[in-house]
């Protein structure tokens, strides 16, 4: 290996801080190569861009078995990726508050980092959200906080895959797929058609616990900032700033689908 400053060479890679990428991690599938990110996010982006041109020429598709197929699967990816967090965190005695990142190859700690590295793989599954949006023509979930949402996220978690696998990212991570058992679930369910979507009220309280996640995790974010916890500040303190946007976003669409337009509707 050969470093100069901060710029380290791995294999045919070169770029900034790569000699502090985790050792555990560094040579995972979709994690070694720099490349993986702009790649797959370019791919999104002409997805995003030119997939609804394409598809407007043509009929809306139905798609509800390979729709409910993939929901059911994130939905049960989530639940396993929860649970491997709770259960390894508890084992090791975890600290809710201030978990510094070590570099242990204890079974735990590669059962976090496993978990940890299938969460990160999820969030490129998600595109297919994206995606069933544009072949089934649902132009008004096809929206700007929809596609910010999934193509940031996809570079925080190759960030924390990358560099800092293990340690307080249990925290977000756990909560983050707990919400996204929830919310897959409701897709999957959402297409088995009326006889189901009848009892699926509970709609706008998804909505809710995506804004109390958002709130918890800004709000655990700026503990750990303020503690000096010695797991990365720097990268605790943009990802409290992260959630700001997520806040006002959703909580401007729970007033407007929630609150505005019902009372829209009553006045009419």
């Amino acid at each position: 290996m050969e470093a100069v400053g901060n710029d380290t060479k791995i294999g045919s890679y070169s770029y900034p801080f790569a000699d502090l990428a985790d050792e555990r991690t560094r040579n995972w599938p979709l994690v070694e190569s720099p490349w993986n990110v702009p790649t797959l996010l370019a791919l999104y982006f002409l997805m995003v861009h030119y997939g609804p041109k394409w598809i407007a020429r043509y009929k809306p598709l139905q798609l509800r078995v390979p729709l409910f197929s993939h929901s059911l699967a994130m939905a049960f990816l989530n639940a396993h990726i929860c649970l491997e967090l709770f259960t390894a965190s508890r084992k090791l005695g975890y600290s809710f508050s201030c978990q510094p990142c070590r570099v242990s190859y204890s079974p735990q700690e590669m059962r976090l980092a496993a978990a940890f590295w299938w969460f990160y793989i999820s969030k490129i599954l998600e595109f297919a959200d994206t995606a069933f949006f544009i072949l089934r023509q649902k132009w008004n979930q096809l929206s700007f906080l929809h596609v910010y949402h999934h193509s940031t996220m996809f570079v925080f978690c190759w960030i924390f895959i990358k560099w800092m696998p293990t340690g307080s990212v249990y925290v977000p991570t756990m909560i983050n797929s707990f919400v996204h058992i929830v919310m897959y679930s409701y897709y999957a369910l959402s297409v088995l058609g009326p006889r189901v979507q009848k009892f699926l009220w509970w709609k706008r309280y998804l909505t809710g616990l995506q804004l109390v996640q958002f709130t918890v995790v800004f709000f655990w974010a700026l503990q750990v900032v303020i503690q000096g916890c010695e797991y990365g500040t720097w990268i605790t303190l943009i990802g409290a700033a992260y959630m700001l946007p997520f806040l006002f976003m959703f909580g401007r669409f729970y007033v407007q689908k929630y609150m505005v337009y019902p009372a829209a509707k009553k006045s009419l």
